[in-house]
């Protein structure tokens, strides 16, 4: 399937900080379909031990991502992730922790 027949599909996969859910999440009469994440300032980061995030532990990325989501998403919302879409917002979550260094050996 090629996406650039979608251009608003293609725009949220160029950004890498951008999570397309395979499986949406429903808020009432919302449908979450993508979630934009930015990279936490330190106090963000408060309460949360850096170890946890890297070892992708559910209940420290569902505290965190409230705090640096788009939507927002709350805890309810992470739980309800599909396990796919969770580990791909995982994924970015660890990347923001990775040095530019470290960024260059890992695959495209």
């Amino acid at each position: 399937m090629n996406d650039s027949t979608n251009p608003t599909a293609a725009a949220e996969t160029a950004d890498p900080n951008t999570v397309v859910l395979e499986t949406p999440l429903q808020r009432g009469d919302q449908q979450i379909t993508s979630i934009h994440l930015r990279k936490p300032n330190s106090g963000e980061l408060r309460g949360l031990k850096l170890q946890d995030l890297l070892q992708t532990e559910v209940t420290s990325l569902a505290t965190l991502l409230p705090r640096i989501s788009t939507p927002t998403l709350t805890a309810a919302d992470v739980n309800n992730l599909d396990p796919v879409d969770l580990v791909s917002v995982a994924t970015v979550v660890v990347h923001f922790f990775l040095s530019k260094a470290q960024r260059e050996f890992l695959p495209a």
